[in-house]
C-alpha cells in the first residue's frame, strides 16, 4: 500500500505532464496554407450589422473534433492581439469560435475603430505547427 502511494506521488505528476503536453500537440498543415478577411476591407467605413467573410487557401475547412489533414475551423479575433498559439484559442467577445466550419458571420461592434484578424485552428482549437493568420485589419463602425 506504501509502495502505491510513492508511486502515485512519482507518477502521478509525470502522467498529468506527458497527458498536457500530448493534448498540445500541433497538428500539421500546409505551408501554402493562408488565411484572409474578404470582407469588409482594411479601412472600410461599415453601419451594423457587420458582414465578416472568411478566406482561406492552401487548406481546408472542417467542424471542431474533425480530425481531417490540412483542416481547420476559422476563429476572428477582435480588438485584441493574437492570443498564445501554444496554447487552447481562448473564446470570448474578442476571440469567436467558428467551429461548425462557418465562413462567415454577422457582428455587431460599438461606434468607432476596431481591428478584425482570422486565426485558423485545428480540430481541438489550438493553432497549428505554422500558424494560418490573416494580416490584421481596422474597420470603423459608424
Amino acid at each position: 500500500m506504501i509502495r502505491q502511494f510513492v508511486l502515485s506521488l512519482v507518477l502521478g505528476p509525470l502522467a498529468l505532464f506527458v497527458s498536457a503536453s500530448h493534448a498540445l500537440e500541433k497538428s500539421p498543415i500546409s505551408e501554402e496554407a493562408s488565411a484572409y478577411i474578404i470582407s469588409p476591407a482594411d479601412g472600410e467605413v461599415v453601419t451594423n450589422p457587420i458582414k465578416v467573410i472568411f478566406g482561406l487557401t492552401g487548406a481546408g475547412v472542417a467542424p471542431a473534433g474533425s480530425n481531417l489533414e490540412n483542416t481547420g475551423h476559422h476563429h476572428l479575433i477582435i480588438d485584441a492581439p493574437l492570443p498564445s498559439l501554444d496554447l487552447p484559442i481562448p473564446s470570448d467577445g474578442n476571440h469567436v469560435h467558428f467551429g461548425k466550419g462557418q465562413t462567415e458571420t454577422t457582428i455587431e461592434l460599438e461606434p468607432g475603430e476596431h481591428t478584425l484578424q482570422m486565426l485558423l485552428g485545428d480540430w481541438k482549437h489550438v493553432a497549428h505547427d505554422k500558424a494560418v493568420t490573416s494580416r490584421q485589419i481596422t474597420i470603423t463602425v459608424k
